[in-house]
């Protein structure tokens, strides 16, 4: 396994009532006594990275020695089937995209024995015996693993050079409900504009039901952070604000569990689909996923939290599973290397909305993580924005850079007060930053953006 450095790293088990248990690794030595009901814990002190194989032994009456031990990184990545998604299906996706290089056939040739997987399997699932624990991400336990996992880990360890350990626990068409604390769910969460929301729990979605068997088992493993991969089963059911709440309550929840209020929590934006066209839609038009991105971000309120844009990383608005599993991973870790380790020359981002301005009959956008640029994909000019009048109805608006600017003009709306990129379920844009990060969609007219 690898167990994360500069943090004290808990070590707990079971024994008899009352037995003497002692730990010893790396030169320390940790002793302690079963409590009535039998469990015990340690905490071993801050170590550093360290690539020499160590052993733990764990004494009382009876021994176990645990083998071959790293220190490092680890974070845990969470979700539902994009996250779950494994190496084996991944293989198939390994071309081109946008102009971005394709890996290496890395099912094959993966051969890096200081990044370790641990797969969090359902307890209704019955893995064979060489699947059970931490693996090497290599060969035959890497084939069910997940491939955004894997891929964070690979590209962070090109960043960091030291161990990285991954603990996957994802579930595919998992809504979010499930991966909270029942208890946590029995909420009337008030909005800063005065409303109290119904419960949170009456939504059902079976409250706690991942959480008990995937989640809670992993308190106290000591951990980096959290990656989030979720939302296309909540988006199903048209939640927009509900989910916002839940989504806070989770990340406040198992940052509470982990006693760190400031691990960081960083998620994907779910990708362009067409809701509105599925057999279950829950009556959606093509603006409820927008409405959704607009749901997940409001936990950037929350302190370190980010999230990446994957727009142009879907080939058909059909496939709820995009391919390019390779990238959004690569993307994570641009955003880890950047918040979690201070690596700010990393440009982990395309451009976010900052403000707007009315000029004359145009609107003037300013945006954050501009990079070295804003500029358009292919060359052709910038599409999906908008613009509407007081009367609030948007017409296509013609999208030039400006000073790193984006410039919005129509002629049908002649004194223009709002602005919308990308505010559609198809929206796959060309407007990016010179690093090839897309645009974050969004609209200047955003009821909910001060509820938190």
């Amino acid at each position: 396994m690898v167990l994360q450095q500069q943090k004290e790293v808990p070590i707990w088990g079971t024994a008899s009532p009352g037995e003497k248990v002692s730990v010893d690794f790396a030169g320390q030595n940790k002793t302690t006594y079963a409590d009535n009901s039998g469990k015990w814990s340690v905490k071993l002190n801050p170590m550093k990275a360290s690539f020499t194989p160590r052993e733990m032994t764990v004494k009382g009456t009876n021994t176990i020695v645990l083998k071959n031990i790293l220190i490092g990184e680890v974070w845990l990545c969470s979700g539902q089937s994009n996250m779950e998604y494994a190496m084996r299906k991944y293989s198939k996706f390994a071309t081109a995209v946008k102009g971005n290089k394709p890996p290496e056939d890395d099912l094959n040739t993966a051969n890096n024995p200081n990044i370790r997987i641990f797969l969090d399997r359902r307890k209704y699932m019955d893995p064979s015996p060489e699947h059970l624990g931490w693996d090497s991400a290599m060969g035959k336990p890497l084939v069910d693993f997940s491939a955004v996992g894997y891929y964070f880990a690979k590209d962070l360890y090109s960043k960091l050079h030291v161990p990285i350990g991954m603990i996957s626990a994802a579930v595919p068409g998992s809504r979010i409900e499930p991966w909270i604390e029942a208890s946590k769910m029995e909420l009337f969460p008030k909005m800063k504009n005065g409303k109290t929301l119904d419960k949170l729990s009456t939504d059902g979605g079976d409250p706690g039901k991942f959480y008990n068997t995937m989640i809670q088992p992993l308190i106290p493993f000591s951990l980096k952070g959290f990656l989030w991969y979720q939302g296309e089963s909540n988006c199903f059911l048209n939640e927009n604000i509900r989910y916002a709440y839940k989504f806070k309550t989770l990340i406040e929840s198992w940052r509470n569990d982990w006693n760190d209020k400031k691990l960081p929590f960083y998620f994907v934006q779910i990708a362009p689909y067409a809701y509105s066209t599925a057999k279950d839609n829950s009556g959606h038009n093509v603006e409820n996923l927008p409405e959704f991105w607009e749901a997940q971000q409001l936990a950037l309120h929350l302190k370190n939290t980010s999230t990446i844009a994957i727009t142009n990383l879907v080939d058909s608005i059909a496939d709820l599973h995009p391919g390019y599993k390779w990238e959004v991973g690569r993307r994570l870790s641009l955003v880890a290397a950047n918040k979690a380790y201070g690596q700010k020359d990393v440009v982990c981002s395309g451009p976010v909305y900052k403000k707007m301005k009315t000029v004359n009959h145009t609107i003037s956008i300013t945006f954050t993580n501009t990079g070295t640029g804003l500029t358009s994909r292919d060359g052709k000019p910038l599409d999906w924005f908008s613009i509407a009048g007081k009367d609030g109805k948007f017409t296509l608006a013609k999208a030039e850079i400006k000073d790193n600017k984006i410039i919005l003009s129509s002629p049908q709306v002649p004194y223009p007060v709002s602005a919308r990129f990308g505010w559609n379920e198809g929206a796959q844009s060309n407007f990016i930053n010179k690093e090839g990060f897309p645009a974050v969609p969004f609209r200047t007219d955003n009821p909910w953006d001060k509820l938190f």
